[in-house]
């Protein structure tokens, strides 16, 4: 008498449980009942312009991300573009930085400029440009200070002249991302008055204070020179809070809205994507990223692997598409898995024993 036979699970001869076994044994069949899969036009790529000319400089703590000047763009978005990818979010770094933030309002800015020089080369390329003035600021706050606090009112009205600025130099969406109250309503009758009421939103409407965002600020030079940003910024302890905030952003206006970061906060994305039927973006944040880069160079972890399993998870919890710094990485991954007759996430059937 068998096991299965003596604990009843046999009779007549015949299996009585479940064999989901089944459904697993090759590629094929993986593939065949796959619920989640990843295309390349899933990925946002942020891509970080600097001032100057021929510059490509490597990001010390984001392997493989670069600041580039915009003469070095072209390049960059064709590369993109090949990827499969159709859309990136862009973070400008001035030359000089003022307490007015006055250089993300400069027609002739760098954010300005490399939207117009996209545009011109690349106008299939979809272009976010990031709303803030963290980046602008010689104190690396994220708008207007009142004292050493960031006032909410003067902030909203310098970031509504932003994103009209942006959207004057050929931006397809603008991006807040400063947490300011009332700024996607400001934004919107702004861009409405300025003759761009078709131009959309894409609000970070639940930013959370993190930990993860380190390797950014090294990026865009944003660090703050005393303080921290918890004011606006969401508390990473609060979940239904998220779902607050998303509403009253898409009650002001916003056509598409951001949880930020991404795998720290999948479940944020599900409440989101549960709650509200607006597009969902996830932005998979520098941490989640350097973390990854870091210990797959000291050979702990597969890189792609981890990376692909990651950005299946966030898509996974509900997002509609992926903000990530592993965007062409990616794209060039699921395209080999193509190239060798397997369905693009099979990759992740290929774990160690």
């Amino acid at each position: 008498m068998t096991w299965v036979e003596a604990n009843g699970f046999e009779r007549d001869g015949l299996p009585q449980f479940r064999r989901t076994r089944r459904m697993r044994r090759t590629p094929a069949l993986r593939g065949l009942v796959r619920e989640t899969t990843l295309q390349p036009d899933d990925f946002i790529q942020p891509l970080f312009v600097t001032h100057g000319s021929g510059v490509r400089h490597e990001i010390e703590s984001m392997p493989g991300q670069y600041q580039l000047s915009v003469d070095a763009l072209p390049q960059e978005v064709a590369d993109l573009i090949g990827a499969g990818i159709n859309a990136v979010l862009l973070f400008g770094i001035p030359e000089e930085k003022d307490r007015a933030a006055s250089g993300a309002l400069d027609p002739d800015g760098v954010i300005q400029s490399a939207m117009r020089t996209i545009k011109r080369e690349m106008p299939e390329m979809l272009i976010i440009g990031d709303v803030c003035a963290c980046e602008y600021t010689d104190h690396g706050h994220c708008g207007i200070l009142d004292g050493c606090e960031v006032d909410n009112d003067q902030t909203v009205a310098l970031l509504a002249r932003i994103a009209v600025s942006q959207a004057d130099a050929g931006a397809d969406i603008v991006a807040p991302s400063d947490m300011m109250d009332g700024r996607v309503l400001a934004i919107r009758n702004a861009l409405d008055a300025a003759g761009h009421g078709n131009l959309p939103i894409m609000s970070y409407a639940a930013k959370y204070a993190s930990a993860f965002y380190g390797p950014f600020r090294e990026a865009a030079a944003s660090m703050p020179a005393f303080g921290d940003r918890r004011s606006h910024q969401m508390d990473p302890a609060n979940a239904r809070e998220a779902i607050t905030e998303i509403a009253i952003d898409l009650d002001e206006g916003a056509d598409i809205v951001i949880v930020k970061p991404a795998l720290a906060y999948l479940d944020v994305i599900r409440m989101a994507r549960d709650t509200f039927d607006a597009p969902l973006v996830a932005y998979n944040v520098s941490g989640e990223y350097a973390m990854i880069k870091a210990a797959a160079q000291l050979g702990w972890i597969d890189e792609r692997k981890v990376a692909l399993e990651t950005l299946t998870a966030i898509k996974r919890a509900g997002a509609g598409r992926i903000i990530t710094y592993h965007a062409k990485e990616a794209a060039r991954w699921l395209r080999e898995g193509e190239a060798s007759t397997r369905r693009p996430l099979d990759v992740l059937s290929e774990w160690d024993a």
